[in-house]
């Protein structure tokens, strides 16, 4: 056949495969109908999160720190234990004073006290002897009549003074010849007293207020006018007490 031929046999086959397919898409375009697609429902609630996947695998070490970069800030870690108690720090300033506290109970009644013994101070002493006393030095007084606390000391013949105060100190002597008494206080003569003879026996006295410190003394002497005595019936005392304590 000629080459005219075989096109138009060629277009009809293709014509021919056309009309069967429309035919067929018609037939089945009028068993199915189709309508104007619907609004999109409303999205559903999410579902519950999914259980934990299993732990991975350990991952490769990282690279080496360079030196001197730091790093990113780590995560705070567990707290350790409590460290060994340090040294006790310096003492600080004294806190300002509390509030007074309650009034205690009163207590029971002390012993009785030893005021009155401990303020007393007296004494009166006693030559007997027939010689005369030693020149210049304080004249021994051997017999004691009274010491309270022992304040005269009979060896030395000199008064010590415990309680600071005022005192009186006097004397009545006894003499068979003249005689000159001198009152000292701690080495400084604050009376002196002479009597001369005009019978064959005389008494001379004397008397001084003297304020004393405590571990004062006081004593009396005799110049070369040292004629006391004491003997029976011609007695010379010295005697001397606390009026006023400080």
């Amino acid at each position: 056949m000629g080459f005219g031929v075989k096109v138009f046999l060629g277009w009809g086959s293709v014509l021919f495969l056309l009309l069967a397919s429309s035919s067929s898409s018609g037939a089945e375009t009028a068993r199915y109908c189709y309508g104007i697609p619907g609004l999109p429902g409303v999205p559903g609630v999410s579902g519950k999160d999914g259980r934990d996947g299993q732990k991975g695998a350990k991952g490769e070490p990282g690279k080496p720190a360079v030196h001197g970069s730091q790093g990113p800030r780590g995560e705070v870690g567990e707290p350790g234990q409590p460290g060994i108690p340090g040294k006790n720090g310096p003492r600080g300033p004294p806190g300002e004073p509390g509030d007074p506290g309650l009034k205690g109970i009163v207590g029971e009644l002390g012993e009785t006290g030893s005021y009155k013994r401990n303020h007393q101070s007296a004494f009166t002493v006693m030559r007997q002897t027939s010689q005369y006393p030693e020149k210049n030095a304080p004249v021994v007084f051997n017999k004691a009549i009274t010491n309270i606390n022992g304040d005269f000391d009979i060896s030395t013949g000199k008064f010590t003074s415990r309680i600071s105060g005022l005192y009186y100190f006097t004397f009545h002597t006894s003499h068979t010849a003249n005689l000159c008494v001198n009152m000292y206080q701690n080495r400084e003569k604050v009376a002196s007293f002479c009597d001369h003879m005009a019978n064959a026996k005389q008494v001379s006295s004397g008397g001084v207020l003297l304020q004393m410190m405590e571990g004062h003394q006081v004593w009396l002497a005799v110049n070369d006018y040292n004629g006391m005595v004491g003997i029976a019936g011609s007695d010379s005392v010295f005697s001397g007490f606390l009026l006023f304590p400080d």
